[in-house]
């Protein structure tokens, strides 16, 4: 068994440096930091090396390509990764990626490789783990949880335990015993008998608006002004938006006019929402205006930026595909 470690920085491969925590350590660095544990090979390759900050929807496609390239000749790829994005990262890739019969699995850590209270080789050792299972599928794995790369949210900024599966059960977890997967990601391809697909293409033209009680219009009009061919809004509740005064269901039927796509979650991180239920959601119910229903927002963007990168968008939209909608 051959399992490619490609390495793109973060926490887990930082080391003190002049101006505070530096990403410098090469995938051969970690490699050897678990080297002779397996009985596979483990090939490493450097694909970037950054603070997760800066990882955009260029670096996403351009590591979806990696991962593609690897898995040609291995069995599974483990991606290390900084935690402040990795569940932006895991979604991305996950859409670009869907139908891969082979596990793609992205862990980090809350503290570098180095310091001795450091997370980094039992998540590095998890993640193989993961990876030697065979699963397809992409997936986060840290602090003994596999969880499916469309449910992860990054919930703790200093906990070991930092990332939840929202919506969604854990796809694995790990006890003395190994890894347990009980619910891999799905996938359910647009059309009956297609399979796995690179579809790498991004459109980052994408803006995520957060509603709070007396939000302008006027921010709405500004996506179409500024360029921006999808927007995400956190509505309230179940999906709602004020038309009183402030009139936001009005300017998204403006948007929608305009060509601009439109997906609405919940500012709740649990459950979904719905347009649908109250007069004051109903209004929004257009072709070009779609419910996210109980996508987590970092799944929410990334199919957004994925979906206006493909053709016809809104039937990509409306089509749950690896599980990143119930």
């Amino acid at each position: 068994m051959k399992i490619a470690l490609l390495a793109t920085g973060g926490t887990i491969a930082c080391t003190p440096g002049e101006h505070g925590l530096e990403p410098t350590l090469k995938a051969a660095d970690l490699g050897n930091s678990i080297g002779g544990v397996f009985h596979c090979e483990i090939v490493t390759q450097d694909v970037f090396l950054m603070d997760s900050s800066n990882m955009q929807p260029e670096e996403w496609s351009a590591l979806a390509a990696a991962v593609d390239d690897a898995l040609k000749h291995c069995d599974g790829v483990v991606i290390t990764h900084g935690t402040d994005t990795m569940a932006y990262t895991a979604a991305a890739l996950s859409f670009m990626l869907a139908g891969i019969d082979k596990p793609v699995i992205l862990t980090g850590s809350q503290l570098p490789i180095g310091h001795p209270l450091s997370d980094a080789r039992q998540n590095l050792l998890h993640a193989v783990t993961a990876a030697m299972e065979g699963v397809g599928g992409v997936y986060v794995c840290f602090a003994n949880k596999l969880i499916s790369g469309v449910r992860c949210v990054k919930t703790h900024t200093t906990s070991m335990d930092a990332f939840s599966s929202v919506n969604a059960p854990l796809a694995g977890w790990f006890d003395v015993e190994g890894v347990h997967i009980e619910h891999p990601q799905p996938f359910e391809p647009l059309h009956e008998g297609d399979g796995y697909v690179l579809r790498n293409g991004l459109d980052p033209r994408v803006l995520l608006l957060k509603l709070v009680p007396g939000t302008s219009p006027d921010v709405l009009r500004f996506a179409s002004d500024a360029g921006y061919r999808g927007l995400v809004i956190e509505a309230f509740g179940l999906g709602g938006l004020h038309y009183i005064r402030r009139n936001l269901v009005k300017a998204l039927d403006e948007l929608s006019e305009s060509g601009l796509f439109v997906l609405v979650v919940s500012q709740c991180l649990y459950e979904k929402a719905d347009v649908s239920i109250y007069e004051v959601g109903r209004g929004l119910m257009r072709e070009q205006i779609i419910s996210g229903r109980d996508m987590t927002t970092e799944a929410a963007v990334c199919k957004l930026m994925w979906a206006l990168g493909q053709e016809n968008p809104a039937e990509w939209l409306n089509h749950r595909l690896v599980g990143e909608i119930r």
